[in-house]
């Protein structure tokens, strides 16, 4: 199954090369689809669902495809189709759980240019940036970085400094960020809405290419970085009114073992008090590895409540890529 490329953004939208120094073309080029299926049974099919599409980008001159992790997670197969329509099977390699970096490996010959590796550290807010998808020149978009801070999602994930561009790209998973030189900045990971001076906009969330550097090599050779893994509790937690609820539990995960439950408002974690999701994974972690045991003290209607979550590593519950 191939995405539609039917649809395409204004001419107005588009980025034209006469108003950039890279070339336009190759960075098309080197933007592939990604088609993966993912079992019923998997982990993640409930929430991600059993068919995802999205995007990736040429990295290596092997055809190394980085892309965000989440398209690949527990995929059964997965199909890569370039540009030209060519259409070659894949292989999930390697998935990050704390950066959310996906690495997809060709099973056979792509021919496209690979995409140059930049750094995001220097990109600044209003700086103009190009957001690729798979497609051609249509489904490319001129875009301003419009903010960079901080991200909390609430299936405990944290990014000490995400990007966020608008106007938003309607197909933004596995998107290409690339900077006025033609270097990849970053891969988009979400949906948002963002403030953008008095008003909110829709705008798109990437994850920064520096983070891929210090873990890459790992990636390639373990599947996954070699760092511990963090503990994972296994729920999921939105602020109101100041306090952070759980609104969701996973199915047999530590947090629900434990007694945790859902309307639970979360009050400490080990004695001292959290008023917010980067504050609340940052005192789990702080803990120690996944298997660590986090003391958490719970609001429960007009009652207080303490439990003793034995943490897990997430990987453990998800579905291992075929070795090829």
């Amino acid at each position: 199954m191939t995405e539609t490329t039917e649809w395409a953004f204004p001419e107005r939208l588009q980025p034209r090369q006469e108003n950039l120094r890279f070339d336009l073309d190759a960075a098309l080029q080197s933007v592939v689809q990604i088609h993966s299926e993912v079992p019923d049974e998997a982990f993640t099919a409930a929430v991600l669902g059993t068919e995802r599409m999205g995007h990736g980008v040429v990295i290596g001159s092997d055809g190394l495809i980085l892309t965000i992790g989440y398209l690949i997670t527990e995929a059964e197969s997965i199909w890569l189709t370039t540009n030209t329509g060519a259409v070659v099977p894949g292989h999930a390699l390697a998935y990050d759980q704390v950066t959310g970096f996906g690495l997809v490996l060709p099973l056979g010959r792509l021919n496209l240019p690979s995409m140059q590796r930049g750094s995001a550290a220097s990109a600044t807010v209003g700086e103009s940036v190009t957001v690729i998808g798979h497609g051609g020149l249509e489904h490319a978009l001129d875009a301003k970085i419009i903010a960079r801070r901080e991200f909390a999602g609430y299936w405990e994930y944290l990014l000490e400094e995400a990007i966020f561009t608008a106007p938003a790209h309607p197909q933004w998973g596995g998107a290409a960020l690339v900077g006025h030189d033609g270097k990849l900045l970053g891969v988009g990971s979400l949906l948002v809405q963002e403030a953008a001076g008095p008003e909110t906009v829709d705008a798109n969330m990437f994850v920064p290419i520096d983070l891929l550097e210090p873990i890459l090599e790992d990636m390639l050779q373990l599947g996954r970085p070699a760092r511990a893994a963090r503990p994972w509790l296994g729920l999921y937690a939105t602020p109101l009114q100041g306090v952070l609820v759980v609104r969701g539990l996973t199915q047999g995960g530590p947090a629900q073992r434990a007694g945790i439950k859902l309307g639970d408002a979360l009050l400490e974690v080990g004695g001292e008090p959290v008023s917010g999701l980067a504050e609340l994974f940052r005192k789990v972690w702080r803990v120690g590895p996944a298997g660590s045991q986090i003391a958490m003290t719970l609001g429960r209607g007009r009652s207080t409540a303490h439990v003793r979550v034995t943490s897990a590593d997430r990987e453990d519950f998800l579905r291992k890529p075929r070795r090829h």
